[in-house]
């Protein structure tokens, strides 16, 4: 079984859906991973209370505790690291790694996106593809790197855009398409369906998991 450590900011809509998909592998005997800690750089986050109550270890690390970037992720980097992970999930962690983590577990740290990358990284991205205009827009998983949202794409949810949509209701279908395509790729990821080379490119399996519609 995988060891992973999920890393979140807020309610964890990904990592519950997550830890529902590696729990029905679990009960059908097929599991290949399982949830070892949620941590959080907000005490205050709601996906930690039902971490706790799924029996998960639960950890917060306040990121406003720190006086630099660094200084954060390298007392991060150690947290993370007390659980021995084979994989690390960025999951609503809003937070920009540093190289101080992200070169700590290059190959084994993955982030959920919502925009079909390159295009909209960063910040609001819903209303970003309803100005531009897009028909199609959704979800990313890529493996991190140093720049932002950058990284090799693993997988892509899609999801169209409809004359009636808000961002809102942009939103809330992407991160429907979002709670499909993590736990997908996880499960492909822990198969060793997808990893990195040496050079940092991507190597995947013909059968894993490529694009969701």
């Amino acid at each position: 079984m995988k060891r992973v450590v999920v890393l979140i900011s807020g309610r964890g809509s990904n990592l519950m859906a997550l830890h529902q998909r590696l729990c029905m592998l679990a009960q059908a005997e097929t599991g290949v991973a399982e949830i070892v800690a949620v941590i959080s750089n907000k005490p205050e986050a709601a996906g930690l209370h039902w971490a706790q109550a799924q029996g998960i270890e639960a950890r917060w690390l306040d990121h406003r505790d720190f006086q630099s970037r660094e200084a954060y992720d390298e007392a991060l980097a150690h947290v993370v690291s007390d659980f021995h992970p084979d994989l690390v999930v960025l999951a609503g962690f809003m937070r920009v790694l540093t190289k101080v983590f992200v070169q700590r577990f290059a190959g084994r740290l993955i982030n959920i996106h919502p925009s079909l990358l390159p295009a909209f990284p960063g910040l609001q991205t819903h209303q970003r593809a309803l100005e531009a205009g897009v028909c199609l827009h959704g979800a990313t998983v890529h493996f991190v790197n140093e720049q932002l949202d950058g990284g090799p794409i693993i997988a892509q949810a899609f999801v169209p855009v409809l004359q009636c949509d808000e961002a809102q209701s942009l939103a809330d279908r992407v991160l429907h398409a979002e709670h499909r395509l993590l736990p997908q790729v996880v499960v492909d990821f822990c198969h060793g369906l997808v990893a990195l080379d040496p050079l940092d490119r991507l190597q995947r399996s013909p059968e894993a998991t490529h694009l969701l519609f």
